[in-house]
């Protein structure tokens, strides 16, 4: 179908390049190559390494709203790049376990269990938002577009779909069986610190402790607000400038011999979206609603609408869309290097529809309408994010 290869993130130089680099500094089994730029850094052997993750402030990001001078871009070691696709399920999750998504079979937000036949929220374990069939709510908002009510979300299943499926040793547990000290200090691991103060604190008493350690941090922002309120918003300014003044107290408190990198795990940008329930002739091809991510749908295709699928596509939602088949996702490598998961191919559509410009397709009413801001798809906004370096 594609006569050439896409235009894909740079896997030698991405998040899982800087996970095995973490795991070659303590000893621990590595997976992929490591990144070099951070190879030097570790070189200095300091007693202390964090990693500390800020959602979507990508490379674009930081140039947009943070000065040259600052304490973010004052400290840029350099740009890398994220996993395919740029998006929080698949990249915090290579990060998080030093492999690609094919190999982790953590690809998006939703995801396609096989086994369950089923889309399924991954993070939330719920199924995948749909709209019922029933006639618009009224508003009196003329910005509001007509939006169906959503169903309720339930469990989709009475365990963990992604865990039982798609299970993983992450970095952390890796150091720690190879005999090193990691911690965690996100809002989704015990003790469970709720917010970025509390998360910098519970680095900070680690860090204070004897010994030498890892401790991967993770924070939501600045991609919830972004997500509301689109990447140039004065809200978008306002919370990226807070982060980066309570990262810089929060170095300047660190105990000396540690060494602080902070990054993302993709970028952002503004989208222009379309709703899918609003294109009857789509819906009428698919045999389920699309799973991974609005800017890279995995699309499975009833079998006598698949030849003519991909000009139907084109035709209803513009050129900046690469379609690509099953074989082809295959072939390229779109998810990344590495020995697949077992579970993989199955979650696999017929096509990948991945967005090349500014159009990401959502499956109600309600996400097209707020969610401004989106990412996942092949744009260098998206998949470029800086690694910073402070040394104490």
């Amino acid at each position: 179908m594609n006569s050439k290869p896409p235009d894909l993130p740079d896997f030698d130089h991405c998040l899982v390049n800087l996970a095995n680099s973490i795991l070659q500094h303590f000893g621990a089994e590595t997976t992929a190559p490591t990144l070099s730029m951070a190879d030097k850094v570790l070189d200095q052997r300091s007693r202390n390494i964090v990693v500390l993750l800020l959602d979507a402030l990508g490379t674009s990001i930081l140039d947009l709203h943070c000065a040259p001078d600052g304490f973010f871009r004052s400290h840029l070691l350099g740009n890398y790049n994220s996993v395919f696709p740029p998006t929080t399920v698949a990249a915090t999750t290579a990060i998080n376990t030093g492999l690609f998504p094919c190999e982790n079979g953590w690809l998006g937000w939703d995801t396609y269990f096989p086994k369950l036949g089923k889309n399924v929220t991954t993070f939330l374990n719920v199924d995948s938002l749909t709209e019922k069939n029933l006639p618009p709510e009224p508003t009196d908002d003329p910005s509001v577009p007509p939006m169906p009510p959503l169903n309720e979300q339930k469990p989709a299943a009475d365990f963990n779909a992604a865990f039982t499926y798609c299970s993983y040793s992450s970095v952390v547990q890796k150091i720690n069986d190879a005999g090193g000290n990691a911690y965690f200090s996100s809002p989704f691991v015990e003790p469970f610190p709720k917010d970025i103060d509390a998360i910098l604190e519970r680095v900070t008493t680690l860090c204070r402790e004897p010994g030498k350690k890892y401790i991967y941090a993770y924070w939501n922002e600045p991609d919830t607000t972004m997500h509301r309120y689109g990447v140039k918003s004065s809200e978008a300014h306002d919370m990226i400038l807070s982060l980066e003044e309570k990262v810089r107290v929060f170095a300047e408190g660190l105990p000396e011999d540690t060494l602080l990198f902070i990054t993302a795990d993709h970028g952002h940008m503004d989208s222009k979206n379309f709703c899918l329930m609003d294109y009857p002739e789509i819906l009428d091809c698919l045999v389920r609603m699309p799973s991974i991510e609005p800017r890279a749908l995995n699309l499975f295709v009833k079998e006598e609408k698949k030849d003519g699928f991909p000009d139907l596509f084109h035709k209803t939602f513009g050129e900046n869309f690469l379609i690509l088949s099953r074989d082809e996702v295959i072939k390229y490598g779109v998810f990344g290097k590495g020995t697949e998961h077992p579970e993989f191919r199955g979650m696999l559509g017929d096509f990948l529809a991945i967005s090349t410009g500014p159009e990401s397709i959502l499956n109600t009413h309600y996400e097209a309408h707020y969610m401004v801001g989106g990412h996942a798809g092949l744009t260098k906004e998206e998949y470029e994010i800086p690694i910073l370096a402070v040394m104490t």
